[in-house]
């Protein structure tokens, strides 16, 4: 019998799917030997998609993931629509950045107050029993109505555009199903005041946790990795966007590679290991495990140089100039993914605000005519709310799909999870870490 001890976390909670984690200590139970974040079962939509209607594959795959269906809807949409030849009206295009938007918000949200910050509020060595979203709506009832209002806002424009928020029926190929209406519309501006200072006092909360707990964030697992982002060209600069754009590898040292997105085999490469159901993706040009990256908010801010919004670039600056020393580089620190996603938060706010009062999101003008199944194949991508999702389908001359690829963010960051956790694990077990760090005072005891 081996005398290494073995720990085992399964499932593990406060995450979407189905995952286990499996850390092997030496004898001494100091000595780190291995460490592996195992997917544990497999659902095969890439296979249930063959022999489908192209048309019909956005509405079974939405179904993959009940926090980011909308992501996964529209990035299947825009697969046909490359594989076919389809440009969208322009109406249509702003009808679905909204959408994601108000998803990206909604969904922010609720990972920084329902999966983040019981652990920030209460500690993280407070009993697991205390640490869930609904002590913190009994013993911060205004922060728990402020956070169930802001979710609300974000899911119910997802409701008005997708006709429902989980598993949603909007994106047609060639554009999007209705258009968004008057009163709707008029519904939500009045909202965007209260909205405002909700964002304030978020980002207030987000800014403490990072000064309470700057010695963990700046010190436990800054794990050097590559970064995959998705960013848009403009004016010879990469601005954040999570609709539309190109896949930006970033190296540990910050040198960025772009590629479109119908080129993404020649940039990612999967490693099929023994012990995951779930591929390992790596930078192809860098080898495995070399290439190993993340994705997801920390990795979208490392692959741009600017936020889309003032209030959002000011914030990254912010994030940067603290971490780095100056508003431009490469943060590796693991625990920054969470004040990250408040900036991409705010940056959604923002883009749905100016989306709201644009008069051409009321369009009727939503829909090509003009579209024809044919053989073809075609990339489609978005960044969902844990990151980057590629749909690759390719269907024949009846329309119908013959061959589906998904890699989803859960393939892009298992392999940098394993990197970030052996090496968190490292510190703790091996150096002792923990012992060394302040720690703050709880919020609430």
């Amino acid at each position: 019998m081996s005398p290494d001890k073995v720990y085992e976390i399964e499932p593990v909670t406060r995450l979407e799917g189905h995952g286990g984690l499996r850390l092997v200590l030496g004898e001494d139970g100091k000595t780190v030997k291995d460490v592996q974040f195992n997917i544990t079962t497999t659902r095969f939509f890439e296979k249930l998609c063959e022999g489908r209607y192209a048309e019909h594959v956005p509405r079974i795959t939405n179904r993959i993931c009940g926090i980011c269906p909308i992501p996964h809807h529209l990035a299947a949409t825009k697969s046909v629509e490359a594989a076919w030849g389809v440009e969208i009206p322009e109406a249509a295009y702003k009808l679905r950045q909204l959408f994601i938007n108000a998803k990206q918000y909604s969904s922010h949200l609720l990972h920084f107050f329902a999966l983040a910050a019981p652990d920030f509020i209460y500690g993280p060595f407070a009993p697991a029993g205390k640490r869930n979203v609904v002590n913190i709506i009994k013993d911060m009832p205004e922060v728990g109505a402020m956070a169930l209002k802001m979710m609300d806002f974000g899911q119910n424009i997802c409701t008005a555009i997708g006709g429902k928020s989980v598993g949603p029926i909007a994106g047609i190929v060639g554009g999007m199903r209705n258009p968004l209406s008057s009163a709707v519309r008029d519904a939500n501006i009045a909202q965007i005041p209260e909205q405002l200072e909700f964002v304030k006092k978020t980002v207030d909360i987000a800014k403490k946790v990072v000064s309470d707990y700057w010695d963990v964030i700046a010190n436990v697992a800054a794990t050097e990795t590559y970064y995959c982002g998705v960013g848009k060209q403009v004016n010879g600069k990469i601005v954040h966007d999570i609709y539309d754009g190109d896949i930006i590898f970033v190296s540990p040292e910050g040198k960025k590679h772009i590629y479109k997105p119908a080129d993404y085999l020649e940039a990612i490469g999967e490693k099929v290991v023994d012990h995951n159901y779930a591929s390992h993706t790596y930078f192809k040009p860098a080898g495995y495990p070399d290439g190993i990256y993340r994705t997801n908010s920390l990795a979208m801010l490392n692959a741009c140089d600017e936020m889309s919004t003032p209030l959002a670039e000011a914030a990254r600056k912010e994030m940067y100039q603290k971490v780095c020393g100056a508003d431009c580089g490469v943060i590796h620190n693991t625990f920054a993914y969470h004040w990250a996603r408040i900036i991409e938060t705010v940056e959604a706010f923002e883009n749905i605000v100016t989306l709201l009062k644009d008069p051409q999101i009321l369009s009727t003008d939503i829909k090509t005519l003009d579209v024809k199944p044919k053989e073809g194949r075609g990339v489609g991508m978005v960044d969902a709310p844990r990151g980057n999702l590629i749909y690759d389908m390719a269907t024949d001359a009846d329309g119908i799909c013959r061959k589906l690829n998904i890699i989803v963010a859960t393939n892009h960051n298992i392999a940098g999870i394993e990197k970030s956790v052996k090496h968190a694990a490292q510190q703790i077990f091996e150096q002792d870490a923990l012992s060394k760090l302040k720690l703050p005072e709880p919020w609430i005891k």
